[in-house]
């Protein structure tokens, strides 16, 4: 079976059409505390964008009436996560990609580019309108912190309010932007020891190389128990996979910790094995 080369995924994401703009400035949000004076930039507020994953956690229209059509899937809420000068929304029908830039207390967010899937159902995918009618153009927002958490709140021109709670990204978490590496999962875990957890069963890996273009390079090394667990990743037996992961160092483990931690950022490619 042939990669899938799904990390080429944002250079395909830009060629695809550009949802509606949506142009004019919203009013300032009363109760709110502004994140910057007005008319300014500020590079502290957009390191703070970009330090967390903003999901959906409150939406109401300007009568204060909650916006069902945004809360379609309750185990994957909306996403916003912001990276350089992109914001990518994620668990829509859809993933969608555009330009955004700060000014004070006015988030500008151009056009969303977006991936061109047919979903079947129709709430779903009338999610895709839902979230990017209200996501583009001048919207007003700010950051707050409650019970330690960071919650982003976004208002637009219509007057509805969207509320992100801010959960840390890998980046934050581990102090750097880590290393991305190519992991081939074997179908089936394996026996291996484990100095808490008798009978623990890992997973077997080894690692894959590719070019620029996305052609494998080189040969394989053996296969190797991973004594840790890959965030984000839950192995299905029978299934291989390669995995695009973010490999980062753990600055002090405890003891019998290991000082390596792995993140999944993209699943490349996937094969169901005969047993």
């Amino acid at each position: 079976m042939k990669p899938a080369l799904l990390w080429l995924f944002p250079l395909a994401l830009a060629a695809c059409s550009p949802a509606p703009q949506q142009a004019s400035t919203p009013p300032p949000a009363s109760g709110t505390t502004a994140p910057a004076p007005a008319g300014s930039s500020s590079m502290a507020d957009t390191s703070t964008l970009v330090q967390y994953h903003w999901r959906l956690a409150e939406a109401t229209d300007k009568s204060g009436k909650h916006i069902d059509a945004l809360f379609v899937r309750s185990d994957k809420p909306l996403e916003l996560n912001f990276n350089g000068e992109r914001v990518n929304v994620v668990n829509s029908c859809n993933s969608m990609l555009g330009g955004y830039h700060v000014d004070g207390t006015q988030l500008q967010v151009g056009p969303l580019a977006h991936t061109l899937m047919a979903c079947p159902d129709p709430a779903l995918a009338a999610l895709d309108e839902a979230i990017s009618q209200r996501l583009q153009g001048s919207l007003q927002w700010s950051i707050k912190t409650q019970d330690a958490a960071p919650q982003l709140q976004l208002v637009t021109a219509g007057g509805d309010t969207l509320r992100f709670a801010g959960e840390a990204t890998a980046e934050t978490r581990y102090g750097g932007p880590g290393d991305i590496v190519f992991l081939e999962v074997a179908a089936q875990a394996v026996p291996c020891h484990h100095p808490l957890i008798p009978n623990k069963m890992c997973l077997q890996v080894r690692e894959r190389h590719y070019d620029a273009q996305g052609l494998q390079t080189g040969t394989p090394g053996d296969w190797q128990p991973l004594n840790q667990d890959i965030e984000g990743y839950t192995h299905e037996p029978g299934i291989r996979n390669v995995l695009r992961v973010k490999r980062y160092a753990i600055k002090n483990p405890p003891a019998d910790a290991p000082d390596t931690a792995y993140v999944l950022d993209m699943v490349v490619e996937s094969e169901k094995v005969a047993q």
